[in-house]
């Protein structure tokens, strides 16, 4: 006779969702779903900021101060912050420009696939959805992160 099935021996084990997020309301909402699939494994999130074309470059030719963008990263952070509260989830966040002027592979979606690989991300939230603002930087690497992750996303 074989052994039943239990649903909590098919669980995949999860230790750290990765969830990219560019100041867009849809990125919040990714992690919200970041949070839940976290406190049910028992798994830390960490959130990347991912700055795009537009940021990089007014950063690069002084059109905006750095500091300016950092603080807009941080109000973005807080939001997250606020998502995590109360889910007993340990968060950390970091920095990555999805852009570069001078290397010709970095683009949103390599940029968090790398993240992914440096953290040891076991699974991935990434927003779908086009945001109200031109030129948001996680819908155009939607695609390129469900085509070639290694682990498990949820696109959302």
């Amino acid at each position: 006779m074989s052994e039943p099935f239990r649903p909590e021996a098919a669980l995949p084990e999860i230790e750290t969702v990765l969830a990219p997020v560019d100041g867009s309301d849809e990125s919040v909402t990714a992690v919200e779903y970041a949070v839940a699939i976290a406190a049910e494994y028992g798994a830390t999130l960490h959130a990347i900021y991912v700055l795009g074309e537009t940021a990089t470059r007014a950063i690069e030719t002084g059109a905006v101060d750095a500091a300016d963008v950092a603080a807009e990263g941080e109000a973005h952070v807080e939001a997250i912050e606020d998502a995590v509260a109360g889910s007993g989830v340990p968060v950390s966040h970091s920095v990555a420009y999805g852009f570069s002027t001078t290397r010709k592979l970095v683009h949103p979606g390599t940029v968090i696939l790398d993240a992914a690989d440096q953290i040891d991300a076991d699974f991935l939230v990434i927003p779908r959805e086009p945001g109200p603002h031109a030129g948001d930087v996680l819908e155009k690497a939607a695609e390129y992160v469900l085509l070639y992750a290694s682990q498990p996303v949820l696109s959302v």
